[in-house]
């Protein structure tokens, strides 16, 4: 029993962060011919956090109005601290019961946005790369504190925003866009409609055509999933991909074959890959532990099929941080998927 909360505790350190790997997981560079490849703004680095939904989501957002003509870059801080303050007010009103924690999936991140708005990357950002882990743990003892002294959502939120406004930066209270002035909500709303996002999965335990809330740890907010045969979500990402618009993709990154240095991820799959992907799930085997961008379509030397994705651990790979996965790899290892409906 304790071996097996060890290794929880170490899964929930280590999951949506990046990996540990040699200047040799680089020496070979893998050729590839990309048959789609969408626009993107150049790739971030999300530091010390577990905010990789947050930072695919924002950035499917940001190929997506590229590829429409437009540019935008989006505040994923603007978010996180949206999130820490909703956070905050939970733990307060539930007498210290629920704990602060900054990971999430991708739908998630449309709620945030939804709720609070949005800023421009240029507007709001962190003087420097923030563990949030060490900001959440902080802002537990300072909620934990009011409440002990009953001092209050108002008082509690004083402290909170001080707290924030040190650690990141100080909240405009407008959005400046092409000499317009719009408040946080109304840009979000501009740049990304409600509903305007599918959320696909793939697994044999809930029936296929049909929506149910994935039994994640992560999916805080319950978000229903619709459920369709993993040949359907492939064609569905391919299709996307295809028309121009990119796919948000949610899996497992824990494989030996997933090495961000190389910028490559492959796995062997050699049975059918329905059933595999539900024993490997139940058995948790597959896991949720990151978030990317897929922005294209590839061949390598042998006329392999793999999807280009952007990633968020910064551009020190062989592909500026990008990276190609394998058809396999996303057909065995994708937990949830994001696409834009037609």
């Amino acid at each position: 029993m304790k071996k097996f909360f060890l290794f929880v505790i170490f899964g929930f350190l280590v999951s949506c962060q990046k990996k540990t790997e040699t200047a040799a997981d680089a020496l070979h560079k893998k050729v590839f011919k990309d048959e789609v490849r969408l626009k993107t703004t150049p790739v971030q680095s999300q530091g010390h956090s577990t905010l990789c939904w947050i930072y695919a989501m924002l950035g499917t957002i940001e190929t997506e109005h590229l590829m429409q003509g437009d540019s935008v870059v989006l505040s994923s801080d603007y978010l996180a601290r949206m999130l820490l303050t909703e956070q905050v007010r939970e733990r307060y009103l539930t007498k210290g019961r629920k704990p602060i924690s900054m990971r999430g999936m991708m739908p998630m991140a449309i709620h945030l946005l939804e709720q609070y708005g949005v800023e421009p990357l240029a507007s709001y950002h962190a003087k420097s790369k923030i563990n949030y882990h060490v900001v959440g743990r902080k802002l537990e003892q300072i909620t934990d504190v009011a409440l002990a002294r009953r001092q209050g959502l108002e008082y509690l939120e004083e402290r909170v925003n001080d707290l924030l406004d040190s650690t990141i930066d100080f909240m405009p209270k407008y959005v400046f866009m092409l000499g317009a002035e719009y408040t946080p909500l109304e840009f979000a709303h501009s740049v990304c409609q409600k509903d305007e996002y599918q959320a696909f999965t793939s697994f044999t335990h809930h029936p296929f055509h049909q929506p149910f809330v994935l039994e994640l740890a992560d999916n805080q907010m319950n978000d229903a999933f619709m459920n369709v045969p993993i040949d359907t979500l492939m064609n569905r990402i391919d299709s996307s991909l295809r028309a121009g618009h990119p796919v948000c993709w949610e899996g497992d990154v824990s494989e030996p074959g997933f090495s961000f240095k190389k910028g490559i991820a492959t796995i062997d799959v050699s049975s059918d890959v329905q059933s595999l992907r539900q024993e490997q799930f139940e058995q948790f085997k597959t896991t949720d532990d990151h978030c990317l961008v897929l922005v294209g379509i590839a061949r390598d030397e042998k006329n392999e099929k793999y999807y280009l994705a952007k990633n968020s651990w910064g551009t020190h790979n062989v592909y500026g941080g990008f990276m190609y996965l394998s058809e396999d790899y996303v057909k065995l290892k994708t937990i949830a998927v994001m696409i834009r409906k037609s």
